[in-house]
């Protein structure tokens, strides 16, 4: 049965235009319901969000194929992720890339990642409790950046830990009503936004549960 729902669902997303034989290889490689919470397991297969505690949600398959295919990414990328969630958007980054790097402020959601990543064998996965806004600076730059949860502003941060010929992928809006999925390419002579689609994601907010977190727009963003 969850075989047969997951064929529909690829067909679904090649329908939608998701193109790159990559990624819908990948989607279908990863058990979404290993990602989803026991009560809506049911809808694994179905092209919705759902809700994974922490005011949280397993992205819309559709926008995770979608994201993952503006990266271009390849075996030779290594990529950070910010907001590791369920773990499901990393997993199939993992089955493309040479190496992700994602960061969760909640304990408790990167501690069931961890364990969803072991039993599945994704060992080109690195995790990290810790502020999404700051990106992971040991370990820059990065070829591809992946932002699962929407800014007010592009993180001016993560900008700089993008690695020359990069891209990033993420939503931007000061709302849920007026995101905008942008992918961004750091050249020589600055950064180049295109706009791909209206999306609508929980907030990217700065700091990690416990720690005093600031809402403001931090200087040097990218207005």
């Amino acid at each position: 049965m969850a075989a047969s729902r997951k064929i529909r669902l690829i067909m679904e997303l090649r329908r939608a235009g998701i193109a790159d034989t990559e990624v819908l290889s990948a989607i279908e490689r990863i058990p979404r319901d290993v990602f989803t919470p026991e009560s809506f397991r049911h809808q694994s297969y179905e092209n919705m969000a759902i809700p994974i505690g922490q005011g949280q949600t397993l992205s819309q398959p559709q926008v995770v194929a979608l994201m993952t295919q503006a990266l271009r990414a390849s075996r030779r990328t290594k990529v950070l992720e910010i907001g590791t969630g369920s773990g499901y958007q990393a997993a199939v980054l993992s089955r493309i890339c040479r190496r992700v790097y994602t960061i969760e402020r909640f304990k408790e959601l990167l501690r069931d990642a961890e364990a969803r990543f072991a039993q599945l064998r994704l060992h080109n996965i690195t995790t990290r409790h810790g502020d999404g806004w700051k990106g992971w600076h040991e370990q820059a730059p990065f070829d591809r950046i992946i932002v699962t949860a929407a800014a007010a502003s592009v993180p001016g941060a993560l900008v700089d830990q993008l690695a020359e010929g990069g891209l990033m992928v993420l939503p931007v809006g000061q709302t849920s009503r007026d995101q905008a999925l942008l992918r961004l390419t750091r050249t020589p002579e600055g950064v180049v936004e295109e706009h791909l689609s209206e999306v609508r994601f929980v907030p990217l907010v700065a700091g990690v549960p416990g720690e005093q977190a600031t809402f403001i727009q931090r200087r040097g963003d990218v207005a």
